[in-house]
């Protein structure tokens, strides 16, 4: 990892993506203080820093919004059995190997928290810009409950790097939800059914009471925040939907009424195909459990379909991994998977302007647009003729652009 900040930068004759129209210009980028200030011809690079990237293609840098940087490992457990200053230590490497990969922003879907958003904020950690929900709301035994069955101990008691707050009843799921608005959350995650790494609940159970999610989503209201919902089934996620919810997580066992709800809402879809082949392929290998591994296929099977049919139906689709331990290093694939059902530009759009949109910056970031922030990537060949240059991504970045300073540089790159 090699940064180098300057106050401005030009990127001079490059081929620049407007993802929202799907057109490229060969133009010039220019960047002062962190923020693109002009894009267009023969810019004058009077008083900048001027890089010659003619023959490559800016692009802008990456969203995935549905993480978990303080994931270490498959099993949830482990963050709440070693020391934070052991998960902050390994959660460090996550993130600076998410920039190495491109993704200038990430939305965190539980375990990030104020204090490492601001410790990356003022450049004390290298990596994604951070938004975060703190501890993810959960009833009891559903899927932000980590005890095992023969566990007795009161939940939320052991550690303080878990990802999930168990709260029941309206007045506990107010309380829950004012309190992580309280310490900064940029959105509320609920557990709206049951989920693979968790040890007590079945995949197709509903979690949550209408008038729970209800409770959580007025809480995020009020603060003008959303509600997003881990959901699998269409029973969870229609739940989820007629209460207000704007995300959904996941989604793979959607119907045509969700589709409907989804139309008549405007929410989001954050599929996370990845996740599941990389679960099925190495997720024991890194912790899992052999009961939650069992439960995979149950998800993985049904997810590529469940993207097809959102995608003509027009819902807003937004990128999400969800990788886990070691399988963080597998972010990419996600381009290739979703790419099997989408057009490249829509997945690059999912990837970028659309994931703006849900978290609320459509003019700040996701775009290459004067005003925008100056995160960037330069590529050497263009993904839209080929989404493998950014699944392959480590094969064909030259540079990662973050607040206009240069946070990563291509093994391979020569600008």
């Amino acid at each position: 990892m090699t940064t180098s900040s300057t106050a401005s930068l030009v990127l001079s004759g490059g081929h620049v993506l407007d993802v929202v129209t799907g057109s490229r210009r060969s133009a010039d980028v220019r960047i002062d203080d962190g923020t693109i200030t002009a894009v267009g011809n023969d810019l004058s690079p009077t008083g900048a820093t001027e890089i010659d990237v003619r023959g490559r293609y800016v692009t802008p840098g990456l969203i995935d919004a549905h993480v978990h940087v303080t994931a270490f490992s498959a099993d949830f457990r482990e963050l709440e059995r070693n020391p934070s200053s052991y998960v902050h230590a390994q959660t460090a490497r996550i993130m600076r190997e998410m920039l190495a990969r491109g993704f200038t922003t990430v939305r965190d879907m539980s375990g990030a928290d104020h204090g490492l958003a601001r410790a990356q904020q003022e450049g004390l950690v290298a990596g994604p810009r951070l938004h975060f929900c703190g501890h993810a709301l959960s009833q009891t035994g559903g899927h932000g409950d980590m005890r095992l069955p023969g566990e007795d101990h009161a939940p939320n008691e052991r550690g303080t790097c878990g990802v999930g707050v168990v709260a029941d009843g309206v007045d506990a799921v107010r309380a829950a939800a004012r309190n992580e608005l309280r310490k900064g959350a940029h959105h509320i995650k609920i557990m709206g059914s049951g989920g693979v790494a968790s040890p007590t609940d079945r995949i197709d159970s509903t979690q949550y009471s209408i008038h729970e999610i209800t409770a959580a989503v007025e809480e995020a209201e009020a603060a003008n925040r959303y509600v997003a919902a881990h959901a699998y089934t269409a029973r969870a996620i229609n739940r989820a939907l007629r209460a207000g919810v704007r995300s959904i997580e996941h989604g793979n066992l959607l119907d045509e009424e969700s589709l409907r709800l989804f139309a008549q809402t405007g929410a989001y879809l954050v599929p996370t195909l990845v996740t599941y082949w990389a679960l099925k392929e190495e997720g024991r290998d890194f912790g899992l459990s052999d009961n939650s591994w069992a439960k995979v296929d149950t998800v993985l099977e049904t997810g590529l379909e469940a993207i097809r049919l959102a995608h003509e139906a027009g819902v807003r689709l937004v990128y999400g991994t969800d990788l886990l331990g070691g399988m963080h290093r597998h972010q990419n694939e996600e381009f290739r998977l979703l790419a099997k059902v989408q057009p490249a530009i829509d997945v690059i759009r999912s990837a970028t302007c659309t994931a703006a949109e849900l978290l609320g910056e459509p003019d700040t970031l996701g775009v290459v647009a004067p005003g925008a922030a100056a995160d960037l990537l330069v590529l050497d060949d263009d993904p839209v003729e080929d989404i493998g240059v950014l699944a392959n991504i480590e094969q064909h970045l030259d540079l990662v652009i973050q607040a206009g300073a240069i946070v990563h540089r291509g093994s391979r790159q020569q600008v």
